[in-house]
């Protein structure tokens, strides 16, 4: 785990449930669920990991553009973000995301759209960020 110098941004916990693949999730006192699809064995109680993972994106991005948009003054009445995880084979995987901003005049479209290539998700997720393993034992 991260030492006491380190600057967390989240923390997460998640437990298996008697189901398959079913899952609880608390993540800064909100509690989740999270589980794979019936055609994947699961039972469908929530969404899958990958889902999960989107919807991280998407709502950096929606909430990184409201903030940007609301220091700058600008008319923002709506964010509206979808987000596809394509696999084509097993070396070739993207993200399409297709955001919709509502209220706002074309430059300023054209200054967000370079915003959300910045927000902290979108630059976690693009470089891979390392992952640090341990185990232990109950």
């Amino acid at each position: 785990m991260s030492d006491d110098r380190d600057h967390t941004i989240a923390t997460a916990t998640v437990a298996s449930e008697e189901t398959p693949y079913g899952v609880r999730i608390n993540t800064g006192g909100h509690a989740l669920r999270g589980d794979e699809p019936v055609d994947h064995g699961g039972a469908d109680t929530g969404p899958a990991p990958f889902g999960l993972l989107l919807s991280g994106l998407g709502a950096c991005t929606a909430i990184t553009l409201r903030m940007y948009a609301e220091h700058q003054s600008w008319p923002l009445a709506g964010v509206d973000v979808e987000l596809t995880y394509v696999v084509k084979d097993r070396n070739t995987r993207w993200i399409d995301r297709l955001i919709t901003l509502h209220g706002v005049y074309d430059d300023q479209r054209a200054k967000l759209a370079e915003i959300a290539e910045k927000t902290p998700v979108t630059r976690a997720v693009r470089a891979g960020t390392e992952i640090r393993t341990t185990t232990g034992a109950a």
